[in-house]
């Protein structure tokens, strides 16, 4: 999949908040890293976890790191 342009573009104003912010706390990802991950090609949160770390901890972000994906991949 080539890199989604603009990935900021394609997420709702309440997801653009916090984007220096850890979403990950547990490995302390923030969700900018993660949203360039996903706009780079990892459309899966298994493909985020591999190049973030990101859900790896207790897995309390996993559910918003797949929001960010289906946000971020939709046509």
């Amino acid at each position: 999949m080539p890199a989604i342009p603009n990935p900021l573009d394609k997420l709702p104003p309440i997801l653009k908040k916090d984007l220096d912010s850890n979403l990950c706390v547990c490995n302390e990802v923030n969700k900018m890293d993660i949203i360039n991950a996903i706009a780079n090609g990892a459309i899966t949160v298994e493909a985020v976890r591999a190049q973030t770390y990101a859900t790896d901890g207790n897995g309390c972000c996993k559910n918003q790191v797949g929001r960010l994906i289906e946000c971020i991949t939709r046509e």
